[in-house]
């Protein structure tokens, strides 16, 4: 009877070195400095260096303890979010005024617990650093604040919308 195969050095090395490239990717398509991981005992940590010439904020993240996620759970799809549509087959029309973009990549929340008032609303007037909506990102809770005094033209996402680094949140006049 022959012996069960082990796996191999380069298979986990291959793996290993696709996790490093997407760790990579991610710091290059954020603000992000440094990123790390820990999955079955392998830690990997990516950072880069930030030039001369170049402002990055920082930001602060707390790392929640490690929670076993059932094989149900994690393999459920996600729930598709309603976009509204334009009834001009052009589109809509653009917004006039400042679009606030989001700082990362992770899922926005317009209120702060499910049912209670939205943060904002169109036509609310807002203070600077008023807090417009949530992005919760590797379960850290990101209030997103408003960049200036303004008025609420639009608002572009909807609750509980996975949003990309850059992504156009919502419109101040």
């Amino acid at each position: 009877m022959p012996a069960p195969k082990t796996p191999s050095k380069t298979a986990s090395s291959d793996t290993d070195a696709k996790l490093v490239r997407e760790l990579a990717d991610i710091l290059n398509d954020t603000s992000l400095t440094e990123i790390e991981v820990e999955r079955s005992g392998l830690k990997i940590r990516v950072s880069r260096t930030v030039t001369a010439g170049t402002t990055v904020q920082p930001m602060h993240f707390a790392a929640p303890p490690a929670v076993a996620v059932p094989a149900a759970a994690a393999a459920a799809p996600l729930a598709a979010v309603a976009q509204p549509m334009s009834s001009d087959p052009a589109g809509p029309a653009p917004e006039v005024g400042e679009t606030v973009p989001s700082p990362m990549v992770g899922t926005v929340y317009l209120q702060a617990t499910p049912g209670a008032d939205p943060f904002v609303k169109p036509g609310d007037n807002v203070k600077k650093g008023q807090t417009l909506l949530i992005i919760e990102a590797m379960k850290t809770m990101n209030p997103i604040a408003a960049p200036r005094d303004g008025k609420v033209l639009s608002i572009l996402v909807g609750d509980a919308q996975p949003v990309e680094f850059g992504e156009a949140l919502l419109v101040l006049e």
